[in-house]
C-alpha cells in the first residue's frame, strides 16, 4: 500500500511531463498566462514558423505551424483551455492573482480592469480598409436620417 506521499511524489514528474511538452511550453509562455499574452506569443511564432515566410523547409515549417495553430485554438478557447489544463493536471484554482495596484480604486476608467479578459479593444489598431468601412456605415446613417426628415417634411 502507498502512502498518500508516495502518490503525490510520483504524480508530480508526471505534471512536470506534462507541462515541459504542453501547449505552454509550444508558445513560450506560463501556464498562468493570459489571452492577451497567449496571442502575443502565437503571432510572433506564427511570423516565425509560417511555410511562406520561413527559411525552414516546407515540410517542418508545416509540421511546426500546424502544432502552433493547434496549441493557439486550445489556449484561445475558454473551455478547451481549461478541459486541456485538466488533462495535464494544472490547476488555476491555487493561483491568487494579486491586483496590480492596491492604493486605487476600481473605476470604470481604469484601463487596467477589462470587461472581458479575452477581448483588449486596445490590443491593436484599426485597418485602413475598416476605417473606410466605418466611414461608410457613418455616411449611410447621415443619408438615411436624411431622407426619413426629407420624405417626413414632404408628407405634410
Amino acid at each position: 500500500m502507498t502512502s498518500p506521499r508516495n502518490s503525490s511524489q510520483q504524480q508530480q514528474p508526471e505534471n512536470h511531463r506534462a507541462l515541459s511538452s504542453s501547449y505552454y511550453t509550444l508558445l513560450g509562455v506560463h501556464p498562468s498566462a493570459t489571452p492577451i499574452e497567449i496571442r502575443r506569443a502565437y503571432r510572433e511564432l506564427s511570423k516565425l514558423y509560417h511555410p511562406d515566410t520561413t527559411t525552414l523547409s516546407k515540410a517542418i515549417a508545416t509540421a511546426k505551424f500546424q502544432k502552433l495553430n493547434e496549441a493557439y485554438a486550445t489556449l484561445c478557447n475558454p473551455d478547451r483551455r481549461q478541459s486541456y489544463d485538466q488533462k495535464i493536471g494544472y490547476s488555476r484554482y491555487h493561483l491568487i492573482q494579486v491586483p496590480t495596484d492596491l492604493n486605487q480604486p476600481y473605476s470604470k476608467n481604469n484601463r487596467s480592469h477589462s470587461s472581458s479578459a479575452y477581448l483588449d479593444p486596445t490590443d491593436r489598431p484599426l485597418s485602413s480598409g475598416e476605417v473606410f468601412s466605418l466611414f461608410l456605415m457613418g455616411l449611410t446613417f447621415i443619408g438615411c436620417i436624411l431622407l426619413a426628415i426629407f420624405i417626413s417634411l414632404t408628407r405634410y
